[in-house]
């Protein structure tokens, strides 16, 4: 749902930038004294410019071609109406390019496009020269400019995900190491009781099974996990939705009035889902209360179909992305390693909304 949102989206501004440049196109086309001298060549100029604006539509596809269309399109802007810029405005889709392809193959493009711009003397002067070629250098900036601060967000994001795996695997390492203790024990107490009492044993080995098959469901969040000792101390029982209680009063007491509602027996689940669980409502909170400047949340748990929901709902404004935080990309994390999904958006009338969906894997047979 959001790779369709983001879509539409792009496909809006696309269409927006493209209709902008054919409305300035065929402004100056219709309204210069020195534009096409026929109305035939006033109608090829038109369809020109119609033709390079449309390039933008579909230049996130095939960003090389739609500039050599968008050229071929400016050659011919050129000699019939040279006021309108070199080679008409090739220079949106060059910024395009700049954006999309890394600085081997924009620059290239930018040198191809620089390289005939003496002909300007012919036609104009230095001064259309140079207005050529600072239109042309401006535009690859801005272009470039915007493809490495999109590199710095993605680095960003992946480093975020690598501490959010590093800090779940090390979270879930007490959960796992409990079930196998409970293993262990069951298994000495079975072995105790094996022939003296029979049903003892076997309630024993029932328990060893459901130990065993919560910590398998476990260990498939791990094995997405890295592994890292970054000195902090794992000691001490990890929270889960029993905790949710204790939290919600903790927010309180520092100033956030929080309503708590559950539905569904969702403590019964398994350590790595309340875990997550719990961490998900932790950070909405504080986002919420640090950085939202929210003045009240409402937090809903439910259970039921196999999925645990979980929705943190404020009046506050959407968190900033801050360095070094996890925010919104680590609850992401967090979700996605236990096959599940988060949103996190601006709600229409104002405030801010994180929805999850955790799925409760079945036992592991």
């Amino acid at each position: 749902m959001k790779c369709l949102s983001r879509t539409r989206f792009l496909l809006l501004l696309d269409g927006g930038i493209a209709a902008a440049c054919l409305g300035v196109s065929l402004l100056v086309l219709l309204t210069s004294d020195v534009g096409p001298a026929t109305p035939g060549g006033t109608a090829a100029a038109v369809g020109l410019a119609v033709l390079q604006a449309s390039c933008l539509l579909w230049i996130r596809r095939r960003p090389g071609y739609a500039l050599a269309v968008a050229a071929l399109a400016g050659v011919g802007l050129e000699a019939l109406c040279p006021t309108l810029g070199w080679l008409g405005l090739v220079a949106a889709p060059l910024s395009y390019v700049a954006r999309l392809r890394p600085p081997r193959f924009s620059l290239a493009a930018l040198a191809v496009l620089v390289a005939p711009t003496p002909w300007k003397l012919v036609s104009g002067g230095w001064r259309d020269m140079l207005l050529a070629v600072t239109a042309l250098g401006l535009s690859w900036s801005i272009g470039e400019l915007l493809r490495a601060q999109a590199q710095r967000r993605c680095e960003w994001e992946r480093q975020v995900r690598a501490t959010e795996r590093e800090r779940i695997s090390r979270e879930l390492h007490d959960v796992v190491a409990h079930h196998v203790a409970v293993i262990a024990v069951q298994a000495v107490a079975a072995e105790d009781v094996f022939d003296r009492h029979p049903a003892q044993a076997r309630a024993a080995l029932g328990s060893i099974n459901t130990a065993a098959r919560s910590a398998l469901t476990e260990l498939r969040a791990m094995l997405h996990a890295l592994t890292a000792d970054d000195g902090s101390d794992p000691d001490g029982p990890q929270p889960g939705l029993a905790q949710l209680d204790a939290l919600v009063d903790a927010v309180r007491a520092v100033g956030l009035p929080v309503t708590l509602r559950r539905e569904g027996d969702g403590e019964a689940l398994p350590g790595g889902v309340q875990l997550s669980a719990y961490r998900i409502v932790q950070e909405s909170l504080t986002n919420a209360l640090r950085h939202g400047h929210a003045t009240r949340a409402d937090v809903n748990v439910r259970y039921g179909d196999g999925l645990l929901r979980l929705e943190v709902v404020n009046d506050g404004s959407a968190p900033a992305r801050r360095p070094g935080g996890r925010g919104i990309v680590g609850m992401r994390e967090r979700a996605r390693l236990l096959g599940g999904t988060l949103d996190a958006d601006p709600l229409p009338a104002g405030g801010f909304r994180v929805r999850a969906q955790l799925p409760v894997r079945a036992a592991v047979r």
